[in-house]
């Protein structure tokens, strides 16, 4: 089944560079699973208070510039391995378009499953 970014996510991806945008529709469309967009580009405001309640350790995040989304399985799950699919998805998109991206997920010291962002050394 080919999954398809419905009118609120790509509402979310405005702002967001292009390349990500890119990576995150074509991963939708290879998917495995249904994923949504949860947030794009972030104000300072809301890193604030994200950082504030421990849902995020800098205030020098990616979401600030465009560069990372956070992306969530569709109906929300919050379990660790519905997230996998949507990597591997996002993970197939970034080669084939050859965008180097990170996953939040491969972090070891705070381990963010719905995160994504465009590599700091290709994209600083």
């Amino acid at each position: 089944m080919s999954y398809k970014l419905g009118k609120r996510s790509k509402q979310k991806l405005s702002g967001v560079h292009p390349d990500m945008v890119a990576v995150v529709e074509l991963a939708i469309s290879i998917s495995e699973v249904d994923f949504t967009v949860l947030e794009g580009i972030r104000n300072i405001n809301r890193q604030r208070e994200l950082y504030k309640a421990g849902k995020s350790t800098t205030m020098n995040s990616r979401h600030l510039t465009g560069h990372a989304v956070d992306l969530a399985p569709w109906p929300i799950s919050w379990e660790w391995e519905d997230f996998y699919p949507i990597a591997d998805a996002m993970k197939a998109a970034a080669e084939e378009l050859e965008i180097d991206i990170v996953w939040g997920g491969d972090w070891k010291s705070f381990p963010d499953g719905p995160h994504f962002e465009l590599s700091r050394k290709t994209y600083p």
